[in-house]
């Protein structure tokens, strides 16, 4: 029988590659919007609330998405929850060549965000049935590094496309590389550890030396309803931390392309060639995050509490770049490079802590309620960007100093509702 070392590491890495893509293909409007939005019948004056009117509509379906999806996780399994996941973010993403109105452009990016909601809660999910704790983090950093990644790759790709083919060829090209991963996808990830032809002996032991028993004399895992999940204070860290944090990051991949034309006038080519740097630092801070969490967990740590510490040492990177933006922004003109450089360390504390943070609801539940509870965070993380979108067009008017402003005050926020809810009980069952 065929073995392969290592096949943890391989589907980790099939997820980081899907999250890549599930970045281009939501990057694409916000990268191209600033020059293709007066194909729309749409005004300078009116550029910048259509976005924020499109974007609410995507975040809208992906606040319902990360929940349902999480239990349609939980409900079919990983392996093929991605799948229908992927394919209709695909068909969604590919539909947005045929929009002639800011209306059919709005529908297809609902649906986008619908399907698109599902790769978050199917890969803390995954990781948790194909890592043991304490290596979670560093898995976890894989999959949210590919977000990263997706930034980087997404500028200089979908600008590159944009040039040579259009915006809707560029819509339709990116579509392709959806249906193109579901197939290694089926290949590689045939079953779960347990039950998976492939796997090694070794990594199997390895891997469920620390899951949950699923034999017939193992205790019986509680699965819990929603409302029964919202009684416990560690839902609720999780439910109002990334109510604060998440918009930090949406704010940057929906603006930054409008930010970098307004405030420098870059044309699209700049763009390409200069928005891509944030996102690297932020994939180098998700991988150290995971690495810092699991050294200490390695050190004898409590997971949860390692978890915490990454998620202060991200949240206090994250607050001293902000702050600097803050007091640096307004004598910024024609020198674009200290407003990457800050926007660039931002992203790292950001990444630095969020993977941590999304990995928490496998630290504090067992069993079918990880991908519940995981869904349940990410749709409040949606409803926070939801109110930071719609602020935008409003703050940003005459400066750009209150968008950073606004950053900064959420990041102690989040970090406050994480300590008060938090508790150091066992994980759940």
């Amino acid at each position: 029988m065929t073995t392969v070392k290592g096949l943890r590491w391989y589907i980790i890495t099939l997820i980081g590659i899907a999250t890549i893509i599930n970045y281009i293909d939501r990057s694409a409007i916000n990268i191209m919007w600033p020059y293709i939005y007066k194909d729309f019948g749409i005004t300078d004056a009116q550029s910048k609330q259509s976005l924020a009117y499109i974007t609410t509509f995507f975040m809208i379906a992906y606040a319902i998405g990360q929940t349902f999806t999480g239990k349609m996780m939980d409900a079919i399994g990983t392996r093929l929850g991605f799948v229908v996941s992927i394919v209709g973010w695909s068909i969604s993403i590919a539909l947005h060549a045929v929009a002639r109105t800011l209306a059919s452009f709005t529908i297809f990016r609902f649906f986008l965000g619908l399907f698109e909601a599902g790769n978050w809660p199917g890969a803390t999910k995954s990781n948790a049935e194909w890592f043991p704790v304490k290596e979670r983090a560093i898995a976890q950093g894989i999959f949210g590094a590919g977000a990263s990644l997706g930034g980087v790759v997404a500028a200089p790709f979908i600008a590159a496309l944009y040039l040579a083919l259009g915006w809707q060829g560029t819509f339709a090209g990116i579509a392709v590389l959806g249906f193109i991963w579901i197939v290694p996808w089926l290949w590689m990830n045939k079953a779960t550890p347990d039950k998976h032809p492939w796997i090694t002996k070794a990594e199997q032991d390895h891997i469920l030396s620390d899951q949950p028993r699923t034999d017939a004399a193992a205790p019986e895992v509680q699965v819990y309803k929603w409302k029964a999940l919202l009684r416990f204070k560690r839902t609720w860290s999780i439910i109002l931390s990334r109510f604060f944090i998440d918009p930090v990051w949406w704010l940057f991949v929906t603006w930054l392309p409008t930010f970098l034309k307004e405030q420098f006038q870059f044309d699209i080519k700049q763009v390409g060639a200069f928005a891509w740097v944030p996102y690297l630092f932020a994939a180098l801070g998700g991988l150290l995050g995971g690495f810092y969490s699991s050294w200490l967990i390695r050190r004898g740590k409590d997971a949860a509490a390692a978890r915490r510490s990454a998620i202060l040492v991200g949240s206090v990177i994250m607050l001293l770049s902000l702050v600097a933006t803050v007091f640096v922004l307004q004598g910024l003109k024609n020198e674009p490079a200290m407003a990457i450089g800050l926007i660039s360390t931002t992203l790292f504390g950001f990444q630095f802590l969020i993977n941590n943070l999304q990995t928490l609801p496998s630290d504090y539940f067992h069993g079918k309620n990880v991908g519940t509870v995981a869904g349940m965070g990410g749709t409040s993380a949606v409803l926070g960007t939801l109110i930071t979108t719609l602020a935008v067009p409003v703050l940003t008017q005459t400066s750009y100093v209150s968008f950073f402003v606004l950053a900064a005050v959420l990041v102690p926020l989040s970090y406050i509702s994480l300590l008060i809810f938090s508790d150091k009980k066992p994980a759940i069952k």
